[in-house]
């Protein structure tokens, strides 16, 4: 990896890290006040909504088309793609707008879109009243991804990645003050005042919209004063809207699927409150997926957007070869990360998970089903990572057909497992976790499609010593697994770790599972020369102690 794409990844990652650990803040506090019940999902939904909607429309479109067409454009015109990122901001602009009105006015039809048949009708009414105070945000989300992918443009990624701290410190802000008024026992209760509502409606579209507004000093001073330009005919914004159809296409069937897995997820926990057991649905699969998503957040998202410029203007050379090379060796690196990542959670969620956030409204109980699905999740880990990869290639190359066609065919297998396992494994909980389980098993098919695709398509991704290596980390992740799974039988007979409430023992044994699972992975690598992880701990180290 080149020297610059380390520095611009290390300031990303640093602030990914940041703003993630001031999220994990943001989730502890959001469920010590409505832990995991029915009006957790009802919050849940409701404050979801403006992402899937804005995703749906025009954020899939942004991220994969914007950055590349700037690159392009700052390359090709004399104003250096000024006058075309003015136009495109002013039209995505405007169709934010448009759609954050529409989407308020229509917010019980939509919310009825991602619920169940049988869902209680306090909840939806609930439901709706946290959608019209949240869906706002579809505005102000549209706006930030245009000027971080702006700012990305010009080189600048670091204030994108820790702009997203000013919205977790008002979420978290406004988490405090709901307890404050209605005490950790109002979702338990099932039932919210409008005042309570409004708290935390208003709190957290408060936190995007700052979220949003402070990047505009941070694109003033790189240069770029945006100024509203409404000339998009004959301005070559067609070949953005050709690519942004594809994209938009895959995202419709990304959301097609969640609207069934939402709705799953929503009744597991209509089915725990049947069957009189603990309290899983929708809260507690979309916290397992925010803790699922954190290393992938901090360490591929970080090196990838980096690349992602570079990686464009090679393939925009019709350099294959070389573009095959950069990213065949980011996988390797990524991976080198991710996988003891992903064993040492594998064995510790519910432990973590019982640490974190089991306190308030959310008893342990609640919190270590959500850890147990975390747990699951991790089989997911690197497929997911290393997919991700491979489609910020696709979109290199200015291609937005290939990946809707890959993600169609993992959606349709996802579903095809996740709703007849659904339907025969146990209320609550089992449930929750056969979602994510499937999600796994489609994510390392749709893996093995994109790899093969965009190997033929480019000439080579170095696969055979990418899976060779990728290969040797999976089974130095499984021996650390096998190492911890012994290390927590003795723990579990000595110190009780991970019966419940204990949360001294816990840490305890969170503290000597993670030290026996690394150095039982670098052990492993050791023996195994495993030269990409002692090449990514020499960045990391040399990272850390230049700071």
């Amino acid at each position: 990896m080149s020297q610059s794409l380390v520095r611009a990844s290390s300031v990303m990652a640093l602030g990914t890290i940041a703003s993630r650990v001031t999220g994990v803040l943001r989730d502890i506090t959001a469920a010590a006040a409505l832990g995991f019940y029915l009006v957790a999902d009802a919050f849940s939904l409701g404050n979801t909504l403006p992402t899937i909607i804005y995703i749906l429309v025009v954020g899939g479109a942004l991220n994969a088309v914007f950055v590349p067409q700037l690159v392009r454009r700052m390359k090709d015109d004399p104003d250096g793609g000024r006058a075309y990122a003015d136009r495109l901001v002013t039209l995505v602009g405007l169709i934010l707008l448009v759609l954050s009105l529409t989407a308020v006015v229509a917010a019980p039809l939509i919310v009825d879109l991602y619920t169940p048949a049988d869902y209680p009708a306090a909840e939806y009414e609930l439901a709706v009243a946290f959608a019209r105070l949240c869906l706002p945000q579809i505005f102000f989300y549209g706006l930030y991804t245009m000027l971080s992918q702006v700012l990305n443009s010009r080189g600048k990624f670091g204030a994108p990645m820790f702009a997203p701290i000013a919205n977790n410190v008002v979420a978290i802000a406004t988490f405090l003050l709901f307890i404050a008024v209605a005490g950790t026992s109002a979702a338990a209760d099932g039932a919210l005042s409008s005042r309570e509502a409004t708290i935390l409606g208003v709190g957290t579209t408060l936190g995007v919209v700052m979220q949003s507004l402070i990047l505009i000093p941070v694109l003033r001073r790189s240069g770029h004063v945006w100024r509203p330009r409404f000339d998009w005919r004959d301005a070559g914004m067609g070949r953005a809207g050709i690519l942004a159809f594809w994209t938009i296409a895959l995202v419709l069937v990304n959301q097609a699927t969640a609207v069934v897995v939402t709705r799953l997820a929503t009744q597991a926990n209509i089915d725990a409150a049947a069957a009189g057991v603990t309290a899983a649905g929708l809260t507690t699969y979309q916290k397992a997926h925010l803790v699922f998503m954190l290393p992938h957040s901090v360490i591929t998202v970080s090196v990838v957007t980096a690349m992602l410029p570079a990686l464009s203007r090679v393939a925009h050379s019709g350099d294959f070869t070389r573009m095959g090379r950069e990213l065949g060796s980011t996988m390797r690196f990524v991976s080198a990360l991710i996988v003891p990542i992903a064993s040492v959670l594998m064995v510790t969620g519910a432990g973590l998970a019982v640490l974190l956030f089991g306190y308030g409204a959310a008893v342990p109980e609640q919190a270590a089903i959500m850890g147990q699905i975390v747990s699951v999740f991790m089989f997911s880990l690197l497929p997911f990572t290393l997919f991700y990869v491979l489609l910020r290639g696709f979109y290199a190359l200015e291609d937005t057909r290939t990946p809707f066609f890959i993600t169609l065919v993992f959606s349709v297998v996802w579903l095809a497992l996740a709703v007849p396992l659904f339907g025969i494994v146990g209320s609550g909980g089992p449930q929750v976790a056969s979602l994510a389980f499937t999600y796994g098993l489609s994510y390392w098919i749709g893996l093995i499609i994109a790899w093969i695709v965009l190997a033929r398509r480019i000439g080579s991704l170095d696969s055979r010593r990418t899976v060779w290596a990728v290969a040797r980390m999976l089974v130095a992740g499984g021996l650390a697994v096998g190492a911890m799974v012994a290390t927590r039988a003795v723990l579990v007979g000595s110190l009780g770790a991970f019966a419940g409430q204990d949360k001294v023992s816990v840490l305890l044994s969170l503290v000597v599972l993670g030290l026996v699972g690394g150095c039982a992975y670098l052990v492993a690598a050791w023996a195994m020369r495993i030269r990409e992880i002692s090449e990514a701990l020499t960045v990391v180290r040399r990272k850390v102690l230049t700071r």
